[in-house]
């Protein structure tokens, strides 16, 4: 005896337009969601950069300038016919050449910025930096407290 099978129904296969348009939505939040976070990552990291550069320049001053009795608000002795503290900075070694090249300018902050030295023969006074990046009143790119440095 033959046995009736029930006829095949045709099942759909893949995805339909709204499946497929919902699949595509969540992909590009989750693509939106890394950009936004790697932005955010590297402006952290700009700034952590920048506040680190500024704070090894400012050891590196303190320490010559203890180390050698100056006082804050003085200038150092003309060393290779320069007053210029990075340069010292540089010759006693303390600081290496691409430190040195923020000090004057010709090396850009992480951020984008410049560095300066508003006054490159003179100690700062306590309280101050002797570099300083033009990011610092927009992005931040100096710590609240630095007057332990």
């Amino acid at each position: 005896m033959k046995i009736q099978s029930s006829p095949r129904t045709k099942c759909a296969r893949g995805l339909t337009l709204i499946e497929l348009t919902v699949v595509i939505l969540v992909l590009m939040s989750l693509v939106a969601i890394l950009f936004i976070g790697a932005r955010g990552w590297k402006n952290g990291t700009d700034r952590a950069t920048c506040i680190l550069k500024l704070r090894s320049v400012q050891v590196a001053t303190r320490s010559y300038q203890n180390l050698y009795g100056f006082d804050a608000g003085g200038h150092p002795l003309a060393s290779n016919g320069t007053q210029n503290i990075a340069k010292h900075l540089l010759e006693k070694g303390y600081i290496e050449q691409d430190t040195y090249d923020n000090t004057q300018g010709t090396k850009n902050c992480p951020g984008n910025g410049t560095y300066s030295t508003p006054f490159p023969d003179i100690f700062p006074p306590v309280g101050s930096l002797y570099m300083v990046c033009s990011l610092s009143e927009t992005s931040n790119h100096v710590p609240q407290i630095h007057s332990d440095w």
